[in-house]
């Protein structure tokens, strides 16, 4: 016959399971929430960098002006007057129509290499490239808010989001 254990020490072993248990939920959820937001920031990274990594990094790369003189189907395009040695005149480049460009406007780009693409360089280039990282900044700043609990963080990921989406905005 197996003698009864005591009431505390019955209640004790409860504590104990559900301590156990209350700490791998919590890790769980830790784990899948910094994971969603890994991803999250990731994806905004990836989504930038397209454009980003021409305007950054500009050495060897053909730079100068376009002057924008057609748009259309989702492109602008205009003639290209070279900066940069080494680079030449071109009649016609293309450029991605957004409401970063105008028609009749100049603007100062990079060429992508081996194409007639153009990319808008200086700051207002700069800012506008990493626009889709801002947004993923505001997005995982509510998945770190409300899954990891860190309203910090969260707040400080939130306010970079925000600044570099403004910054963008009134550059461009």
């Amino acid at each position: 016959m197996i003698p009864a254990m005591p009431a505390s020490a019955a209640a004790a072993r409860a504590r104990q399971a559900s301590s156990a248990s209350s700490v791998l939920l919590r890790f769980g959820r830790v784990a899948a929430m910094g994971t969603v937001a890994a991803l999250i920031l990731i994806a905004g990274v990836w989504a930038s960098w397209g454009t980003a990594q021409h305007v950054l990094l500009t050495k060897g790369r053909e730079q100068g002006t376009v002057e924008v003189t057609r748009c259309g189907d989702g492109v602008c395009s205009g003639p290209y007057v070279p900066v940069s040695a080494g680079s030449q005149a071109r009649e016609r480049v293309v450029i991605e129509d957004s409401v970063a460009v105008a028609k009749g406007r100049t603007y100062s780009v990079v060429l992508k290499p081996g194409s007639s693409d153009a990319v808008r360089s200086g700051p207002a280039g700069m800012l506008y490239a990493w626009v889709p990282l801002g947004g993923a900044l505001l997005l995982a700043s509510v998945v770190v808010a409300g899954g990891l609990r860190r309203t910090r963080v969260a707040w400080g990921m939130a306010g970079v989001g925000v600044a570099l989406l403004t910054a963008a905005f009134f550059a461009v």
